[in-house]
């Protein structure tokens, strides 16, 4: 894919999406929150989505929300709100395992678990994935694919993270690749430097940097012709979430770091640009560059790199 490809100005082509899950789901508290634990959690994923539901709607902003199976099985009427509103429903996995923790048998039963239920609830295909804190590996992307996946959004091109996944063929310059035919990776937003970039997509970036700063930094990308892709987990939303004991002091920065300044910005940035689903993106995208040169996934790469781990 040539740079070329990026050389006109993408003002309308930022896309939104929303991970829903809810706050003792993180892995920042996992070491506290065992998954046993789990169903005797408050949930409060429902009434944070729905707020997050209000202000898109207030902003006419249309967005993709990957859900997790595990609370799309608990929060049925949730994930047909999300539909009926106009939103894209895709999927975050069922049980929120890091894909390379996971053997390629099971990371299949846990998309298809999540994809079916997904697909049972709204009556539309679910087409796009993105793992659990951006863990994807080569090894996952022809499983997504054989399981009727379209796109995934999991890759983050920065310099080094404890728990990003890495996918051979794409780097910050290259936002959307198709990794094999009719699949397609649409990174999440970095600012870039050389092949990797400085994380610009949401999360805890965007609760920690100055708005103004961050808001700066989305028109840049915009400007330079890449798209852009946000994201942003309802419990973000949520101060009043409760304080867990027994987590590391870095772990509880990352997870509580202005979470009571985090709405208003989001309601701020969601009036600030035109948001579209991911799903949409990726097809304004291809329909723009119909001979997009693949990557290596496929021009025949060994077996040994996407089989069994």
């Amino acid at each position: 894919m040539a740079d070329a490809a990026w050389d006109r100005p993408n003002i309308d082509m930022a896309a939104m999406s929303i991970d829903v899950e809810d706050w003792f789901h993180v892995e920042n508290l996992k070491s506290a929150i065992p998954r046993a634990e789990w169903d005797r959690c408050e949930l409060r994923v429902e009434r944070n989505t729905m707020r997050i539901l209000e202000i898109l709607d207030g902003c006419r902003a249309r967005a993709t929300f990957f859900v997790l199976g595990w609370v799309g099985e608990r929060c049925p009427n949730l994930v047909r709100n999300i539909a009926a509103a106009g939103h894209e429903v895709a999927s975050h996995g069922y049980g929120h395992e890091l894909v390379y923790s996971l053997r390629p048998g099971a990371f299949r039963d846990d998309i298809l678990r999540s994809k079916h239920h997904l697909e049972d609830l709204t009556g539309k295909p679910v087409r796009g994935y993105r793992a659990p804190c951006f863990s994807i590996t080569d090894w996952a992307v022809p499983i997504l694919q054989d399981a009727g996946f379209k796109y995934d959004s999991s890759f983050v091109p920065t310099v080094a993270h404890d728990r990003y996944g890495r996918l051979n063929g794409m780097d910050a310059g290259r936002p959307i690749v198709r990794l094999r035919d009719d699949f397609y990776e649409a990174g999440v937003s970095c600012m870039r430097m050389g092949r990797h970039g400085i994380p610009w997509g949401g999360g805890g970036y965007f609760r920690l940097v100055p708005y103004r700063v961050w808001c700066w930094g989305v028109r840049a990308i915009l400007r330079s012709g890449s798209p852009y892709v946000f994201y942003l987990h309802p419990w973000e939303i949520d101060p009043g979430q409760p304080h867990v004991d027994g987590v590391d002091a870095v772990a509880r920065f990352r997870h509580r770091v202005n979470l009571e300044r985090c709405e208003e910005r989001f309601a701020s940035l969601v009036a600030a640009f035109e948001w579209r689903p991911l799903g949409e993106l990726i097809d304004r995208w291809k329909a723009s560059h119909p001979g997009a040169e693949a990557t290596m996934l496929d021009r025949g790469m060994p077996a040994a790199s996407v089989g069994v781990h």
